[in-house]
């Protein structure tokens, strides 16, 4: 590797390692943050708490790699145009071309890991994520369920009332059932209830020795008997289709001919691309005068970063909706992005052509 790409990869490997740190432990503690209110609220189970962050911190990934080698990019070129080491880089008669070659090669590692990430790392991580939040949702985790407090679960409405609760056997004590539905209500009043099946497709509960109640939203056909045994199947709740879709393996996303499938897919397989180039597009915007500060270019990357992230987001849901076909489709973004890197090499070159000899 020649002198000037090793030196110019050295100023950026630091701090891209540093910031991925940062904004991983950041994200990290604002997701455990969140994760541990819902468990001492009693609508997550507190062992599931560190495997939550995990995973949400794998799908995050995706954003914070590509977003600390743009920023690390646009620090350690804006430092060198500073201190004038890129005038004396260009002054030896070295090519322009040389500092998006030295970008290019620390990029491209950076954005194959993106890619993988993206296509494979993502969808597990969803599915896991998923599979927890499911779970909970079905009320019938006793691992978060806290004795003598209403456990509501905003999702559905559904709330259970125990005087004691049994984590270990999933027993309940003197236990309260509030299952709120479309056309009717029921509540459940029962000595003692067992989790038969907390399974969130078709979750179970054995009662004995209770009171039933069903409410009719519209009428008086209201319903009260009493029972010694009943195995309760409370309805399920069924995922989102956003949140199915993020969880879907790229190869089912392939062979489905849906927009909204298709617009996820090509979301995966530009990740990787777009951070290599977003980096490259950090060369020419962290170019600054010898005398202006080093952070004088803080606002046009910052900008660019906001355009490129909203952009990206929109050309997906357009893509999902068919206004915009599946071909280029999500792949238009980093084509433009492509011609924007070559319009501003065409310019590095030409003015290194009208500099004086």
């Amino acid at each position: 590797m020649l002198l000037i790409e090793r030196y110019i990869i050295a100023e950026i490997r630091r701090p891209v390692s540093i910031m991925v740190g940062i904004l991983t432990f950041v994200f990290a503690s604002y997701s455990a943050e969140r994760y541990l209110t819902q468990a001492a609220n009693g609508t997550l189970a507190l062992q599931s708490v560190i495997d939550m962050v995990v995973y949400k911190v794998i799908i995050a990934l995706e954003m914070l790699v590509p977003v600390a080698l743009y920023a690390s990019v646009a620090i350690a070129m804006g430092r060198l145009y500073h201190d004038s080491e890129i005038t004396a880089i260009l002054a030896s008669g070295a090519s322009p071309l040389r500092l998006y070659r030295a970008i290019a090669l620390i990029s491209i590692p950076i954005a194959i890991a993106v890619t993988a990430l993206s296509v494979y790392g993502r969808p597990w991580a969803y599915t896991q994520t998923y599979r927890l939040e499911q779970e909970s949702k079905t009320d019938l985790d006793v691992n978060h369920l806290l004795s003598q407090r209403f456990n509501l679960n905003p999702d559905n409405g559904r709330m259970i009332l125990a005087e004691q609760v049994d984590h270990e056997s999933g027993n309940l004590k003197n236990a309260l059932i509030y299952d709120p539905g479309e056309g009717k209500t029921r509540i459940f009043r029962s000595n003692f209830a067992r989790v038969a099946d907390p399974n969130p497709d078709d979750p179970i509960i054995a009662m004995t020795n209770g009171t039933s109640y069903t409410l009719q939203h519209a009428g008086t056909k209201d319903i009260t008997f009493l029972f010694n045994t009943m195995a309760l199947h409370l309805k399920p709740i069924e995922a989102e289709e956003d949140n199915k879709r993020k969880a879907t393996s790229t190869v089912l996303l392939n062979a489905s001919p849906l927009p909204k499938d298709k617009a996820e897919l090509q979301w995966r397989e530009t990740r990787g691309i777009s951070a290599f180039l977003l980096a490259l597009l950090a060369v020419p915007l962290s170019r600054s005068a010898p005398r202006k500060g080093r952070f004088s270019t803080l606002l046009p990357v910052s900008m660019l970063f906001v355009i490129i992230f909203y952009a990206g987001n929109i050309f997906r849901t357009l893509v999902a909706n068919t206004t915009i076909a599946l071909t280029p489709g999500l792949w238009l973004m980093p084509l433009l992005m492509a011609l924007g890197v070559l319009a501003f090499m065409a310019r590095d070159l030409s003015l290194l052509r009208r500099r004086p000899q």
